[in-house]
């Protein structure tokens, strides 16, 4: 295997133009970057995102522009402001143009903006909270199994079967009708101050590791590379964007998608084909072959052996799944529809996930002491390095934990319940973030959920209805976790080094992005099924989400259940084979098996996306192989360009459809 420039220190290696040590010179020299208007520019960029994505989601049923980590609609806004007002300002006057820290600032607004708009809040909440009451019928026997048990004040105010504030929202109400903002109103502001703490928990969380992850491991954060580069400063734009590297890569996916646009509206335009199944194991599965242009950019600046093991432990599981197809081998434990589709991998990756954090905490553990000055150990950290004090970020998320663990109580989880399902939800939070800053699985999800992972160690028995109904409202936050806060958090906090003074402000910036994309996606989310009907939007979010979580509550309930004891064994399996694979790898220089590749090797989402890891990991090789660093480092733009070319062709065709009103034109989906 070629030499790897990335495989020991990713984060700075010469695959990216800008390294820490650079980049803290930059921040140094900078001026106040938490300006005015750079607050300005992020808010309107979050406001965009609040309603645009939704709107793209759920009329227009366009490219999927804030589902994963990989925030596209941030990427392109950004691109359309260095691109366009930013660079004229550099021509006619220089002095006036937004520095490089001014704009990573609005950035990192939509950055965290973007893991609210849709999937990772406000299309999951007006639906989890109000299905129950909908959906209901006598057969699926929800009225006596789940609405007993659920308390009155998660709901809108009002809420029961055949009500109109609920009616109305999935069927649309008759013109001229007023929302009932009223109804709503008492439920949101249930709801929101918990989901602003569980946030304000997962930033201080990030807090507290970043300089573990950027300094010490030194990790790749790829997601972050695109940004810094088109942030640069150039007299006539970031000197990446004169790169024709660069430009023959975005145009590769720009034309592709393009053609597929066209035949969307024009069917005689032949689209390109860039997915294949195959039916596998006497068809019992299939090999997804599919060809994401971003995700073999952002594999591309990651380490070799990263790259390999994802794909590699991915297909290895694949065939064992297909083996256990044949020969009908599977666990019976029904852990709802999220993460891996089979329990066997859901518990060895949930083992795999808990020894990389607790691992990791505890190779850290120095550190951590250092930077909170526990035991007497000295601080090590400046308050104007961080957006908050390491011992405010700790006190923060204790007390935080603590305020959401009353909050799960008062909904219907026993006391005794909450420290284990909070334990898990964050295990899996922070295990993921960890993930997508290591490898560039800029489209990943977990192999399980808390609500599941927390009733198959303890058995829904004992959890009681109540506890269970909870687990299931809570599927809000922390069911479809392909976006959240605390990935944002950390990417922003990577990117966060180019900002000098005033650092701690940016926490304030964070936290604006955050409510105004918030109020903005909510509104018109709820706006808009009112005036077309929820379930005449997108399905997913309205109908299939909500019956597939409260299907599995009531299955539950239904069929009370102790601790799955095979699911106990497989998770210690997962988490031996992650600390044996951990070991061999320090062990063994040359070991070409990360063990990251187990985390998540199992997922859905990684049998959709095996084949692009594939392709990546060949191309990077052979161009290290027969290239060496100089051509890999001229390269690299060119995977850039794959990136930004994809993101931009969404951002674009979606004005196009919002002008025609052309709905139906999805050219992207991972």
């Amino acid at each position: 295997m070629p030499h790897d420039p990335e495989g020991t220190t990713p984060g700075t290696s010469p695959a990216a133009s800008i390294g820490h040590t650079e980049l803290q010179q930059e921040a140094a020299a900078q001026p106040a970057a938490v300006t005015g208007r750079s607050l300005v520019i992020g808010a309107v960029g979050a406001s965009i995102l609040g309603v645009g994505c939704p709107y793209a989601t759920h009329v227009l049923r366009g490219s999927f522009m804030d589902i994963d980590f990989s925030t596209a609609g941030a990427v392109f806004l950004l691109f359309v402001l260095v691109v366009g007002p930013n660079l004229l300002l550099r021509l006619l006057r220089p002095a006036w143009a937004l520095t490089r820290a001014e704009l990573i600032t609005a950035y990192i607004m939509m950055v965290m903006a973007s893991a609210v708009t849709t999937m990772g809040l406000s299309s999951q909440l007006p639906a989890l909270i109000s299905a129950p009451h909908y959906y209901a019928t006598p057969e699926n026997k929800w009225a006596s199994l789940l609405l007993p048990h659920l308390k009155d004040w998660l709901s809108p105010a009002g809420a029961a079967i055949d009500s109109p504030v609920i009616v109305r929202f999935f069927e649309g109400a008759p013109p001229g009708t007023p929302i009932p903002w009223h109804a709503w109103a008492p439920a949101l502001m249930a709801w929101l101050p918990f989901l602003l703490c569980l946030h304000f928990v997962m930033i201080c969380m990030m807090v507290l590791v970043r300089r573990q992850w950027v300094e010490r491991e030194k990790l790749a954060y790829p997601l972050t590379q695109l940004p810094l580069e088109m942030a640069a400063p150039g007299r006539f734009g970031p000197p990446v964007l004169r790169s024709w590297l660069l430009w023959a890569g975005f145009s590769l996916p720009m034309l592709v998608s393009s053609l597929v646009g066209l035949h969307n509206y024009f069917p005689k335009v032949p689209a390109p084909r860039l997915y294949w199944g195959l039916p596998v194991f006497r068809r019992t599965s299939t090999l997804h072959l599919r060809i994401s242009f971003p995700m073999i950019g952002f594999f591309y600046l990651v380490s070799l052996e990263t790259v390999f093991s994802l794909w590699f432990f991915n297909v290895l599981m694949v065939v064992a799944r297909g083996v256990m197809n044949i020969f009908g081998v599977e666990l019976p434990e029904n852990l709802g529809v999220y993460g891996a589709r089979s329990p066997t991998f859901a518990h060895l990756g949930m083992g795999a996930i808990a020894a990389m954090v607790l691992s990791n905490a505890w190779i850290a553990r120095e550190h951590l002491a250092q930077m909170v000055g526990w035991g007497g150990r000295r601080h090590a950290v400046a308050a104007s390095e961080e957006v908050m004090p390491p011992r405010l970020a700790l006190w923060g998320a204790i007390l935080g934990l603590a305020l959401l663990g009353v909050w799960l109580n008062q909904s219907g989880l026993p006391a005794l319940v909450v420290p284990l399902f909070l334990a898990l939800a964050m295990l899996l939070f922070i295990g993921l973030t960890r993930i997508v800053a290591e490898s560039g699985m800029a489209e990943a999800v977990a192999s399980t959920i808390a609500p599941g992972a927390t009733v198959s160690a303890l058995g829904s028995r004992a959890i009681g209805p109540s506890g269970v109904v909870a687990m299931g409202v809570a599927y809000v936050w922390c069911s479809d976790i392909r976006t959240y806060v605390m990935a944002s958090a950390a990417n922003s906090l990577k990117m966060a080094e180019v900002i000098g003074r005033n650092r701690p402000r940016l926490l304030a910036a964070m936290g604006l992005g955050l409510l105004v994309a918030i109020s903005t996606s909510l509104w018109l989310t709820i706006h808009q099924a009112y005036r077309d009907g929820g379930i005449n939007m997108e399905p997913w979010y309205l109908r299939d989400g909500p019956i597939a979580c409260y299907r599995w509550v009531v299955d539950k309930v239904a069929n009370p259940t102790g601790p799955d004891l095979w699911g106990w064994v497989l998770t210690v399996a997962g988490a031996a084979l992650y600390l044996a694979l951990t070991a061999l790898r320090f062990r063994f220089i040359g070991w070409p098996f990360h063990p990251i590749g187990i985390t998540i090797g199992g997922v859905w989402i990684m049998d959709q996306i095996w084949f692009t890891c594939l392709l990546a990991w060949l191309a990077k090789w052979a161009i290290l192989r027969y290239g060496g660093l100089k051509t890999f480092r001229q390269v690299r733009a060119f995977f850039l360009g794959l990136i930004l070319g994809q993101f931009t062709c969404n951002g674009l065709w979606l004005i196009v459809d919002a002008l025609t009103q052309h709905t139906g034109n999805a050219i992207f989906w991972i």
